[in-house]
């Protein structure tokens, strides 16, 4: 039998199908995505459930797994669908970048850093490692923090490098507040890892704060050159 909403979800899917996610409001790509678990059951309700607790469309995929269950009409098989679709789409974008050179074409990349780390609640600093040709090997988070700071260990970050045969690294890292501009500890540590790694012979490309005001690079801010300037002058 034809349940409440059925009609509302067979025109979400025909309009998915001729224009793709174009002109969907977040609550709607969430229902669809509810309903794919949900065979029998109107989910317009739960996707906006949903949203009004965790805020965001990010904020739902980004979620926990219990936490998304708590919400009325979610049980484990939508909250696995939900996970799922994220870590799909995280393995698809890391799957864009992986043996590609993004020192020079670093649109890629910087797709991949929004989805991966834009939007989490907490700060976290990542490293891309490349090999000898800056050909992307594999990307990791490094470090988690609170809500204004991320404790980052060089000798963590050596060992990670050495692991992966790294020549080469990209940091990034988020500011949750949005803001872009780097903090007193965002270039200090920037210094420490760049001097850290030029001692074991690993070269830092970049350095990227992402933010919903955009992306803000050490390299295009010309700090990662005065940085290797004032390394090869100290150790002339």
């Amino acid at each position: 039998m034809p349940h409440k909403g059925s009609g509302h979800r067979r025109r979400l899917k025909e309009r998915f199908l001729k224009n793709g996610l174009h002109g969907f409001h977040d609550y709607e790509v969430i229902e669809l995505l509810l309903s794919l678990n949900t065979p029998r059951k109107d989910c317009k309700l739960s996707a906006k459930l949903l949203l009004e607790r965790f805020k965001t469309f990010q904020g739902v995929l980004e979620a926990p797994g219990h936490r998304l269950c708590e919400v009325q009409g979610v049980g484990p098989a939508n909250s696995l669908g939900l996970k799922l679709i994220k870590a799909v789409a995280d393995r698809y974008l890391e799957a864009k970048i992986i043996s590609k050179d993004v020192v020079q074409n670093s649109k890629d990349l910087i797709e991949y850093l929004n989805h991966l780390i834009r939007h989490k609640p907490n700060e976290v600093f990542a490293a891309i490692f490349l090999d000898a040709k800056n050909r992307v090997l594999t990307s990791q988070i490094l470090f988690e923090g609170t809500l204004t700071s991320s404790c980052v260990y060089p000798r963590e970050v050596i060992i990670s490098a050495l692991q992966h045969n790294a020549a080469a690294i990209i940091f990034a890292h988020n500011h949750p507040s949005g803001d872009i501009n780097p903090s007193r500890s965002d270039i200090n540590i920037t210094r420490e890892l760049l001097f850290a790694l030029k001692y074991v012979g690993i070269i830092v490309h970049e350095h990227m704060i992402i933010g919903s005001e955009g992306t803000y690079s050490f390299a295009n801010q010309g700090i990662i050159s005065k940085f290797n300037k004032e390394f090869k002058e100290q150790n002339v």
